[in-house]
């Protein structure tokens, strides 16, 4: 059988699996529930398994019976799936809804990593065939928590005890695409991020004698305007930036002006050079507004995580996988990268490899459905078994192909 109809085979199992990890939704880097489940999960598989010190994490490694005598020899691909969930009060009405209070698998993780698991488990049944090993990343802490970087920190990508060959991510959608497409595109695939945030200072007085008074309300408000008309003035179009000021904190009464107003932004780019010129533009912007109206101001701008971007000849591979197994109609180019960023950029910037989209829209609807993030969203997890098929050809072939270069 192949590795699509044997994927099909434990859909079930995935499903109940999926469901479970999203009924008990767990945020940031430390998610010992989930870990349990995962490590329940590949109890009975031949893997090598180590948990992380800093985090929740759990690396397993499968030696290829195929890579020399005892296996343990050859290339070394990386699978990885993020575990961790969102800050967010589930409102789906779903039967396994999240029963954790201001926690929601918003984004699909719960399918990332049972998806991951059914990879471990298709690759395990043909362990003997494989001419090297699979590192299996199961990851906390994508939302921001820089998972993967304290991953690559603590040797994911030596857990097989020489370097990862090559690596691949998948990410689910619950909106853009239809159930059970695949989207990718070479090069820059999801964009840089970096964090701002600003305080404001003043001298807080009585709102009706603001003469009297420092008031950092207004300088604030022209910061934000100003950050906008950065982003339209001071940078190539065809090189974008995207600034979205998200919290925007000041007073505490009507009649009372306050000593300070604080706002946070997220800044996403395409290009190191954006990313270079972004902050040294927004910080300086934000300090001669302060000192046009006579305050002063806090900037931290921090980068967080980099530009996510396909290898060259990794996205033809991995689009090639998907429409030879699932049918050309089963894979969508995509035209332009995604704003959205992601920390899988971090095993990206030291290993070749690609990640790629899958539809999850449970809706049918995709145009209109709630996006990932949403307390509405709804992913359809009849997608886990196609996603861990594609997962384990992945693995399967680019150890092959490795072997046939080397060969």
């Amino acid at each position: 059988m192949s590795l699509r109809d044997d994927a099909k085979a434990i859909q079930g199992d995935l499903s109940v699996l999926r469901r479970a990890l999203h009924r008990e939704p767990e945020i940031g880097l430390h998610l010992p529930r989930t870990q349990e489940k995962v490590l329940a999960a590949l109890d009975d598989l031949p893997l090598e398994i180590s948990t992380g010190t800093s985090l929740s994490s759990v690396t397993a490694v499968l030696r290829g019976g195929g890579g020399g005598e005892g296996g343990g020899g050859g290339p070394v691909v990386l699978l990885r799936g993020d575990m961790d969930a969102l800050p967010v009060t589930e409102r789906t009405g779903e039967a396994f809804a999240s029963r954790v209070d201001g926690a929601m698998h918003a984004c699909g993780h719960d399918l990332h990593t049972a998806g991951l698991i059914g990879a471990a488990r298709l690759l395990a049944d043909r362990r003997a065939s494989l001419a090297g090993d699979v590192v299996f990343m199961f990851q906390p802490g994508e939302e921001g928590w820089n998972g993967a970087g304290h991953m690559v920190g603590e040797g994911v990508l030596e857990a097989a005890g020489r370097p990862v060959d090559a690596a691949y991510g998948l990410h689910v959608s619950s909106s853009t695409y239809p159930a059970g497409v695949f989207a990718s595109r070479p090069g820059p695939m999801m964009a840089a991020s970096a964090g701002l945030r600003v305080r404001v200072v003043g001298a807080g007085g009585h709102g009706a004698r603001p003469h009297a008074a420092l008031d950092p309300v207004p300088a604030a408000c022209e910061m934000v305007t100003a950050l906008q008309t950065m982003v339209t003035r001071r940078f190539d179009v065809f090189d974008p930036v995207v600034v979205t000021v998200g919290t925007f904190h000041a007073g505490t009464r009507r009649n009372i002006i306050p000593d300070d107003a604080v706002f946070e932004a997220t800044v996403r780019t395409f290009s190191a050079s954006a990313a270079e010129r972004a902050a040294e533009v927004a910080v300086r912007l934000c300090h001669e507004i302060a000192a046009a109206h006579g305050l002063t101001a806090e900037v931290d701008f921090r980068p967080e995580y980099p530009l996510t971007v396909n290898h060259d000849g990794e996205h033809d591979f991995l689009a090639h996988a998907v429409r030879e197994v699932f049918g050309e109609e089963r894979f969508q180019p995509l035209a332009d990268p995604i704003t959205g960023s992601e920390d899988f950029s971090r095993v990206l910037d030291r290993v070749p490899g690609a990640f790629v989209f899958l539809g999850a829209d449970a809706t049918g609807e995709p145009g209109t459905a709630p996006s990932n993030h949403s307390p509405l969203a709804a992913f359809d997890d009849g997608v886990l078994s196609d996603g861990a098929a594609l997962l384990a050809e992945l693995a399967t072939r680019r150890i092959e192909k490795i072997e046939k270069a080397e060969g």
